[in-house]
C-alpha cells in the first residue's frame, strides 16, 4: 500500500469493510474455479456504454474475467453515437419499424462509427485499466458471413403484405470463429463492431444482440451477456424473475408478458441457447460491476435464461465444490 493511497482516501476502509471484501473473494472462488477456461460472450451497449464511470468498471470486470482464466468476447453496439454523427453530416435518418434504414451514404457512416471510434475506445478503456484488447469487425477474418435483412408489413387497409426496404441493414448467415479462437489462450480480449460482410463484399450493419447471439452460438459459449437498461425479465407483478428455461422463456412471450423490445432480446438469448450456448442472460447494465455480480455471486443480478436440468444457475452450488 503507497502513502499516495492512504493519503487520497483509497484504502480508507474500516476492518469490517475488508473482512467483507475478503468474504467476497473468498465466496467467488468456486465460480472461478468453475468457468476457468470458459468462453462468454458479451454484448455491451446501452446506458453502460455513455456512462463514462460505467464503462470504466465495465473494462476493470472484462479484464478481471481475462485474468482468472475466462475468455471474454466484447460485441458492441452504438446507435446513439451513429445517430449523432448522421446529425453532425446532416445525413437524414428514416426508421422502419423501429430500425434505422441504412443506405450507402449512411453504411459508410455506421462502419465508420462502429468499427473506428466506438471500437478504439472500448478498447483503449481495456487496456486503461491492464487489459490488452484487439478491435475487430465482422469483416476480419471473414467472421460474419451475412446477408440482407428481410421484413415484411401487412397493409392493413389492403391486407398485402409488403416487404419493407432496410437497405444494407443485415443479418448473419455464417460466423467464422476461426480468428476468435486464436485469442483464448492469448492475453488478448477481442472487441467486436457488428459489422458483416454480404456475398457480393457490400457492408451490412448488423444489431448488436444479434450479432452477439450467432457469435455466442458458433464458440459454443458457456455464456452470452446482453446488457441492457432494464433489470432483466420481469413477471406480472413487476418482480425481477431470476431464471426461466426455454420454454418457460416462448410462454412468457405467447401470453404477453414479455413484449415490445424485450421480444427480441428474449429471441436472441433462445437462438443462442438452441445453437449450444449453455444459458443466456439479460442484464442490467447500470448496475456497477454487473458481470461479477452476476458471474460471481450465488444471487446474481439478472435473468438467466436456459435449458433446465442443463444450466446451472446462481446458487445452485451442488457442483461447485
Amino acid at each position: 500500500m503507497s502513502s499516495k493511497d492512504v493519503a487520497d482516501g483509497s484504502f480508507e476502509l474500516t476492518r469490517e469493510e475488508w473482512l467483507a471484501k475478503a468474504t467476497t473473494l473468498s465466496e467467488a472462488l468456486p465460480y472461478m474455479r468453475r468457468y476457468h477456461g470458459a468462453t462468454f460472450v458479451v454484448k455491451y451497449g446501452g446506458h453502460a456504454m455513455g456512462d463514462e464511470k460505467l464503462a470504466e468498471k465495465f473494462a476493470r470486470d472484462i479484464v478481471l474475467m481475462k485474468h482468472v482464466g475466462i475468455n471474454p468476447v466484447v460485441v458492441h453496439g452504438g446507435g446513439p453515437q451513429i445517430g449523432r454523427m448522421l446529425e453532425r453530416l446532416k445525413i437524414q435518418s428514416e426508421f422502419i419499424d423501429g430500425l434505422r434504414k441504412t443506405d450507402r451514404d449512411t453504411v459508410d457512416v455506421v462502419e465508420m462509427v462502429l468499427s473506428g471510434s466506438i471500437n478504439k475506445a472500448i478498447v483503449t478503456a481495456i487496456q486503461s485499466v491492464g487489459g490488452r484488447a484487439i478491435g475487430l469487425s465482422g469483416k476480419d477474418g471473414a467472421l460474419i458471413q451475412a446477408r440482407k435483412l428481410r421484413r415484411t408489413k401487412r397493409d392493413p387497409e389492403s391486407n398485402i403484405e409488403k416487404i419493407l426496404d432496410l437497405g444494407f441493414v443485415g443479418e448473419p448467415v455464417a460466423i467464422d470463429p476461426g480468428i476468435l479462437e486464436e485469442f483464448e489462450d492469448s492475453s488478448y480480449i477481442p472487441v467486436i463492431a457488428p459489422i458483416g460482410v454480404g456475398a457480393n463484399g457490400e457492408t451490412l450493419n448488423i444489431n448488436a444482440d444479434t450479432a452477439a447471439g450467432a457469435i455466442a452460438g458458433a464458440l459454443q459459449a458457456s455464456r452470452l451477456f446482453l446488457l441492457t437498461d432494464v433489470a432483466g425479465v420481469m413477471d406480472s407483478s413487476g418482480s425481477l424473475m431470476p431464471s426461466l428455461s426455454a420454454g418457460e422463456a416462448r410462454a412468457l412471450i405467447a401470453n404477453g408478458t414479455i413484449s415490445g423490445g424485450m421480444i427480441p432480446k428474449i429471441e436472441t438469448c433462445l437462438s443462442a441457447v438452441d445453437a449450444g450456448v449453455e444459458a443466456s442472460v439479460i442484464l442490467d447494465g447500470r448496475v456497477p460491476h454487473a458481470l461479477l455480480l452476476e458471474v460471481f455471486t450465488a444471487g446474481g443480478v439478472g435473468t438467466m435464461i436456459g435449458s433446465p436440468g442443463d444450466t446451472p444457475m446462481p446458487g445452485d452450488e451442488a457442483d461447485l465444490d
